[in-house]
């Protein structure tokens, strides 16, 4: 009796406040999948065992075209696959110098994107040793171990010719559009290396400049009407890279043309990076959201200040909790979120806040990428940023496939448990968490996102959620739960209940194939509308992700 008394007298201080989320009746305009991009370091994964397994899954998450950014197109090699590495030799010389050029190894690659009826976001680089000005050493080999720094050799370095490499750009979209249509390549997003104001790019942001210019040239010489962008900067929420990315947006509105000599440079999308810090801290992890959520803000301010650049397209090239997916939780022990929901939940609250930023900046917000894939031939879960794990989907795909469930109009929402965005730009989510959520309006159903986010990876009671869905036009709905958390969607909490087997049995695989595919919690059922609303009451645990689907 004592120890159920003290029980009691303790449940009033754990409880979570019970949040009321409302939806619609009203809409905010179209539904944007801005969701729909997804890159990764080392392209031939691409056509691997696992990488077209996942390929697959990713084409099919909706009906939205996805579109796939990877590195190390133009880089030289024998096209093995490692750690943050890839390589195509697209571009080798012969004796006297005279360019070779060898598509096979690209062709395979962007042939997989195309066979699924996924678009490349084709990333111009890195650069050939028989172009590189300083081309030794070239061929790294990284490991998490190592610093991350060692990754940078000869294919970092400028082109030791402009004339060479503005051919060889030139040749690349030519034969693009021999074997793919100029249709199809026209509807490709093009860009410019990578991260060009840190070690990616060793030089100066003047020779980027002149790079982007030649790059640029050569591109709509060969079709004028390719998309292509830049300059795929780190976060500007930090002084050094706001510069650089402000410094090359005045390059491209008044700066004289380093290929043409005109005014301006082609510019048809502007991309720059977003992400996050997480920490160890008091023994567990400590996500960093204000940070990725402050280097989008300001990217977008930065935008909008240059009124000739405003309304165009903007893509985050890279937008994640942190900077390196390669980098497992065995040496960076911060990154111990990766494998569960907690990557989940992180993903559906920010990318609700990424929308809400292109909102107040009033900036034409077209996408994200989120930097994961998976790492072919790697142990079960050791902590890579990835979406699957030896052919397993991870919590955080299912995210994704919620998103790909969503579409039609925007629905207003109101949650008495969210945040306000102030609040997470000034210091993410460390005190209440946030209990919030997106919905959309398509034929003849509503779609809820629903998520319980905090920064930090603590044990937290449920929060008690009361659902109201307006805008109903009929008197009786089928409702269908689908849920991430510790019980369903979760391939990492089956494969730690099985043990941690790193050689899973035939059937154990399957079950754990199982378990990463999106789940209901519980059946369908059909629920009355009363005065055109649908009411519901669920509880959603901490770090869970909910969609609820009222359909008639």
């Amino acid at each position: 009796m004592r120890l159920l008394l003290g029980l009691a007298l303790l449940a009033p201080a754990f409880a979570q406040t019970p949040v009321t989320i409302q939806v619609g009746p009203g809409t905010e305009g179209p539904w944007r999948p801005v969701w729909r991009f997804f890159g990764y370091d080392e392209p031939n994964y691409t056509y691997m065992k696992d990488g077209k397994k996942l390929l697959s899954e990713i084409a099919a998450l909706s009906p939205h075209t996805v579109h796939v950014r990877v590195h190390n197109l133009l880089t030289s090699g024998d096209g093995e696959a490692a750690l943050k590495w890839g390589s195509t030799n697209a571009y080798t010389e012969d004796a006297n110098g005279k360019p070779v050029y060898n598509w096979t190894i690209a062709d395979r690659i962007f042939d997989t994107f195309v066979e699924r009826k996924m678009k490349p976001l084709v990333e111009i680089g890195f650069m050939p040793e028989a172009l590189s000005v300083k081309p030794q050493p070239y061929r790294h080999n990284w490991d998490p171990a190592q610093k991350y720094q060692n990754i940078y050799t000869g294919w970092a370095h400028p082109p030791k010719d402009y004339a060479k490499w503005s051919e060889l750009v030139y040749q690349w979209v030519k034969h693009s559009v021999e074997r793919y249509g100029k249709a199809e390549v026209e509807s490709w997003y093009w860009e410019v290396w990578n991260e060009p104001d840190i070690g990616y790019w060793q030089s100066t942001p003047e020779e980027y400049f002149k790079l982007y210019d030649y790059s640029a040239d050569a591109v709509k010489r060969a079709l004028p009407g390719i998309r292509i962008g830049g300059p795929t900067s780190t976060g500007p929420g930090g002084e050094k890279a706001a510069a650089f990315l402000r410094g090359f947006l005045e390059h491209a509105v008044h700066g004289k043309n380093y290929a043409t000599g005109k005014t301006g440079s082609p510019l048809d999308y502007i991309s720059f990076h977003a992400k996050g810090r997480p920490a160890v801290f008091e023994g567990h992890v400590r996500m960093g959201s204000d940070k990725q959520m402050n280097d989008v803000s300001k990217g977008f301010a930065i935008v909008a200040s240059f009124p000739a650049l405003k309304k165009l397209p903007i893509i985050i090239g890279e937008s994640d909790p942190e900077g390196c997916a390669a980098c497992s939780v065995r040496f960076n022990p911060q990154n111990a979120y990766r494998n569960g929901t907690m990557y989940s939940s992180y993903t559906a609250a920010t990318f609700a806040r990424k929308n809400q930023l292109a909102a107040r900046h009033e900036v034409n917000f077209e996408g994200a990428v989120t930097w994961a894939f998976e790492f072919e031939n790697q142990p079960y879960f050791d902590g890579f940023r990835d979406l699957a794990t030896n052919g397993l989907d991870k919590p955080v795909l299912n995210v994704f496939r919620m998103f790909g469930l969503m579409g039609g109009q925007k629905l207003t929402v109101k949650s008495s448990g969210a945040l306000e965005l102030d609040a997470v730009l000034a210091g993410g989510v460390k005190g209440a968490p946030d209990v919030n959520a997106v919905a959309t309006r398509g034929d003849k159903v509503i779609s809820v996102m629903a998520w319980n986010y905090h920064d930090d990876d603590l044990e937290a009671p449920a929060s008690p959620v009361s659902l109201r869905v307006a805008g109903v036009p009929a008197s009786r709905v089928l409702v269908r739960h689908y849920r991430i958390d510790k019980e369903h969607s979760n391939s990492y909490a089956a494969w730690q209940a099985m043990g941690s087997p790193q050689q899973p049995a035939a059937e154990q695989y399957r079950k754990l194939e199982q378990a990463g595919q999106l789940q209901t919690l519980g059946s369908p059922e059909w629920v009355a509308v009363k005065g055109g609303a649908v009411d519901l009451a669920f509880p959603l645990p901490r770090q869970a992700v909910s969609l609820v689907q009222v359909s008639w």
